[in-house]
């Protein structure tokens, strides 16, 4: 059986394809490369909006498998009633574990140690010195503890933490130590230096850091926002900003893009990075070696990494 992939790389740029499908490269361009109704097998162009990942999906009606390259789902979601049942939606679980880990501790040290502000002073020629906060010493927790979690600790304990509490869904043991429900947040909180969200955006955890979560961190803490932008509720977090109460550094936004004149863009204590813990060199390899491995599993009917959800079950 022959099997149509719509694939966002060219098919000779990934060795160890298997034969026998057909590839068509698509990444968000206007016109399709084949007639949507013939593709098995979707991957989702990266980095693009919402409208263009779901704009096949309505035509994709013998689709089997559609595989995103982010480890978030959300930008799909909106087309998920389109699919016919039995289809799979895969993500990239551990695609991008190395780089989002990489910016999140870039983010907290530059932070805590005031990098924007250095940076600033070197553009007016000025020598800001002073006493700045260490990572060393301090209580952190993360929010979402799966495999981006777990790396982002990986690189957190070169640097003497005092502690890393785990937050997740549900509790469980980890070679670490525990992982934490979610309902053990408002317990956690107060404890905690920095905190770290890197939880998918769902129904549940939509607002999440609202006015209450953010109540509880204590006075001079980091809240620093990997996840996606609606985790956060913005204008709980522009209040504790502006108080001067609490910190935060931001590679999501809600609303995102944020616009010019957004309040979160001048707020004391911010530092926004503009969605970039995914797209490193890094990402390249991970993602070609994800998709060389779930298309030969699929070719020979074998099971598929990271399956999210089946339509209809």
């Amino acid at each position: 059986m022959t099997y149509e992939v719509w694939l966002p790389f060219h098919a000779d740029d990934l060795d160890g394809l298997p034969e026998g499908p057909n590839y068509r490269f698509w990444n968000g361009e206007q016109d399709f490369p084949a007639d949507p109704a013939d593709c098995a097998f979707y991957v989702v162009p990266y980095m693009k909006s919402s409208d263009i990942s779901v704009r096949p999906l309505a035509d994709m009606t013998s689709v089997q498998v559609v595989q995103t390259l982010s480890a978030g789902i959300d930008h799909v979601q909106p087309g998920l009633e389109l699919l016919p049942k039995g289809a799979r939606l895969c993500n990239a679980r551990g695609v991008h574990d190395a780089s989002t880990a990489e910016l999140t501790l870039t983010l907290i040290l530059a932070s805590l140690r005031g990098i924007p502000d250095f940076v600033r002073g070197q553009d007016r020629e000025e020598w800001r010195s002073g006493f700045r906060p260490a990572l060393a010493d301090k209580s952190v927790l993360i929010v979402g503890y799966g495999a981006v979690g777990a790396a982002i600790e990986d690189r957190l304990a070169p640097f003497e933490v005092a502690r890393v509490a785990r937050v997740a869904r549900s509790a469980r043991e980890t070679a670490r130590g525990p992982v934490h429900p979610i309902t053990a947040l408002p317990e956690l909180l107060p404890e905690a230096d920095v905190v770290v969200l890197i939880t998918p955006l769902t129904e549940q955890t939509k607002g999440l850091a609202g006015a209450d979560f953010l109540a509880r961190m204590r006075d001079g803490a980091l809240l620093v926002n990997v996840a996606r932008g609606g985790v956060v509720d913005t204008k709980a977090l522009l209040a504790e900003l502006e108080s001067g109460r609490l910190r935060a550094a931001l590679d999501v936004t809600d609303p995102e893009p944020l616009p010019p004149g957004h309040p979160l863009w001048h707020a004391p204590g911010v530092l926004i990075s503009p969605h970039v813990g995914g797209p490193t060199s890094a990402f390249f390899p991970r993602a070609k070696r994800l998709l060389v491995d779930q298309l030969n599993r699929f070719v020979n009917r074998e099971p598929l990494r990271n399956v999210v959800l089946t339509t209809g079950s």
